[in-house]
């Protein structure tokens, strides 16, 4: 009887020990987090429209949300709404915003993947390529469009190795008006 409490002891004792080394092989996570420029002038005829008062406070939303989160990494495409809307998160993390080919979603998830697995990286597109850099990603399911009136979408992308993409799809700030609950596909 007392060597079998004695096991039982010692059980309890190394199961700490033994679950914080499984917890220690865990590979690391990477987290993306991706989001829509904020909104945008819509006056006819601007090649690249500047954001409104509107965007410019999801920017400032944007900013708050994020920064605690620790970003080892911006990035933006070459647009003045999509470096607007990261400008006050990188002015609070003290980071420049790295420029992406947002008609080549395969090589920013390549390029997140290679030099900055396991870290935390937030990515500024639009409406009509986030998604494919989602699916890049390995991101499902997904919403079946982005509809030009909505702004305040907020993904979430887990990605460890050996294991399935996790997405968290979210919103943040006010809805735009217009603005559909959209459907997953």
């Amino acid at each position: 009887m007392r060597i079998l409490f004695m096991r039982a002891l010692l059980s309890l004792w190394l199961l700490p020990a033994v679950g914080g080394l499984a917890l220690a092989a865990r590979p690391p996570a990477t987290t993306i987090y991706l989001v829509r420029h904020g909104e945008k002038d819509r006056t006819p005829g601007l090649a690249d429209p500047a954001l409104t008062p509107v965007g410019e406070a999801r920017a400032q939303l944007l900013a708050r949300r994020l920064a605690g989160r620790h970003p080892a990494a911006l990035f933006t495409t070459d647009t003045r709404r999509t470096r607007a809307t990261l400008a006050p998160l990188a002015q609070t993390t003290g980071l420049t915003p790295l420029e992406y080919n947002a008609k080549d979603p395969a090589a920013l998830a390549s390029r997140i993947s290679q030099e900055y697995g396991g870290q935390t990286g937030v990515v500024v597109g639009h409406s009509n390529t986030l998604l494919p850099l989602l699916a890049a990603l390995g991101a499902a399911p997904l919403p079946s469009e982005i509809r030009e009136e909505e702004y305040n979408y907020l993904f979430k992308v887990t990605v460890r190795a050996g294991q399935p993409t996790k997405l968290i799809m979210s919103r943040y700030g006010e809805a735009p008006q217009g603005a559909s609950r959209n459907k997953m596909r």
